[in-house]
């Protein structure tokens, strides 16, 4: 059994989620996803507490999905899924449809500190936190995703552009096209986040839960939540046609999936 994924510190009035699988940049094992939701439901209880940080230890945010460390492997086996379509669906929606929305609508406001990598799967936290603090080296790279924000993330010809080409956005353009809230040196990420999370800790918690929802509820009356689900299908139609085929014929998925080997590979030029 591998260390705690998920580590949960209290800050007076903040509260620290912190994804912790740092030797494999934070992939999103079925065991973290399961100990975040737990940490943000404790959050959520706790009255003391009024924000909520989303942070990653070591070097990265988060590479995306798990796609087969030993630890994944393992939890798989002991807890599959039904085999086909309809377990690969039912693990798509479970893990990573249903609970990044209810992550979107907690009561309380979330920040997300992001540093490095923010691959996949990691901007579908990043989205789905309220604010969004990165360092001056955050690279984020999103796709067609479960929680598919992007087309609201930004605007839809600049979200076409990059998804068309699978590039990174580096933290500066992601701040002018609105995904990010504040760039911030690296060494300073940290204090910044914590700085700004106690600020925004100064406000009654009622005024910030019902801000939240009503800005929250605009962007539903516009479509947001319907949007969100019916992405899904066209993420899980895609899969079909491609790794998610390689994966119920029993084979080995490969370490990277192809968006993210064609966008490593534009930075490397």
């Amino acid at each position: 059994m591998e260390e705690k994924p998920v580590l949960y510190e209290k800050h007076d009035r903040v509260a620290k989620v912190i994804l912790n699988r740092p030797r494999y940049k934070n992939a999103q094992s079925r065991r973290l996803l399961e100990e975040m939701d737990a940490a943000f439901a404790q959050a959520k209880a706790d009255d003391d507490i009024r924000v909520i940080i989303l942070a990653g230890a070591g070097d990265n945010f988060c590479s995306g999905h798990d796609l087969g460390t030993p630890e994944e492997k393992e939890d798989q086996a002991r807890r599959p899924f039904p085999k086909g379509v309809r377990g690969e669906y039912a693990r798509s929606r479970e893990m990573f449809l249903d609970n990044t929305l209810r992550w979107r609508d907690l009561d309380k406001p979330t920040i997300a500190q992001v540093q490095g990598l923010c691959i996949f799967g990691g901007w579908m936290f990043a989205a789905a936190m309220d604010l969004v603090v990165a360092s001056d080296d955050a690279k984020f790279l999103p796709s067609l995703l479960q929680y598919f924000s992007i087309p609201w993330d930004m605007p839809p010809r600049k979200a076409k552009e990059i998804l068309f080409q699978s590039r990174f956005v580096d933290a500066d353009e992601a701040a002018r096209l609105g995904f990010v809230n504040m760039v911030v040196p690296r060494a300073e990420l940290e204090a910044e986040t914590m700085a700004l999370a106690n600020r925004i800790a100064e406000s009654d918690r009622f005024t910030l839960r019902m801000v939240k929802w009503a800005v929250n509820s605009a962007q539903d009356a516009m479509g947001f939540s319907t949007s969100i689900r019916n992405a899904h299908s066209h993420h899980m139609i895609l899969g079909i046609g491609g790794l998610m085929q390689v994966k119920m014929q029993g084979k080995e998925l490969p370490k990277r999936m192809p968006g993210v080997e064609q966008a490593l590979k534009k930075i490397r030029k």
